[in-house]
């Protein structure tokens, strides 16, 4: 099984932006849990990060033509307002689980939205990096019972 984690706009800056929100731990830190867990599982993570939304689009892209059977997303404020990824994405085949770091019920009104939601599996949010690792555990799950026609 073949996971791919997307850590989308300003997540490369996890560690050193607004702790007190997000935590300590950096985006290597992150990843490395989640490599962990994966090994756990017995599934193959990959990661990409970017700040530029056409760069995600085009990875997003980039998976139908993969042996990607499920994608953890967390595209930071992309989430609320990129259409072009909820377009990318809703092309994807495999199931998506959207992640955050933060409440972001509890945030600002514009955070309150996702215009990725409707083609996600869904959604988890508020548990620091331990929202990053129910997501993985959410899509393997999900692909456990597409696979079980469940």
């Amino acid at each position: 099984m073949n996971i791919l984690i997307l850590h989308g706009v300003n997540l490369n800056m996890f560690g050193r932006r607004d702790p007190s929100r997000y935590g300590k731990a950096t985006l290597p830190e992150i990843n490395s849990r989640l490599a962990d867990l994966a090994r756990e599982l017995g599934v193959t993570v990959s990661f990409f990060q970017t700040n530029h939304e056409g760069e995600m689009v085009e990875r997003i892209h980039a998976v139908t033509e993969e042996n990607i059977q499920g994608v953890v997303i967390n595209a930071g404020a992309w989430t609320h307002y990129s259409y072009a990824i909820m377009d990318a994405l809703a092309i994807v085949r495999a199931p998506v689980v959207e992640v955050h770091m933060s409440n972001v019920h509890a945030r600002e009104a514009f955070r309150h939205k996702s215009v990725l939601a409707p083609v996600c599996a869904g959604s988890i949010a508020g548990f620091r990096v331990e929202s990053y690792l129910l997501g993985l555990r959410a899509v393997c799950g999900l692909i456990e019972g597409i696979s079980m026609n469940v």
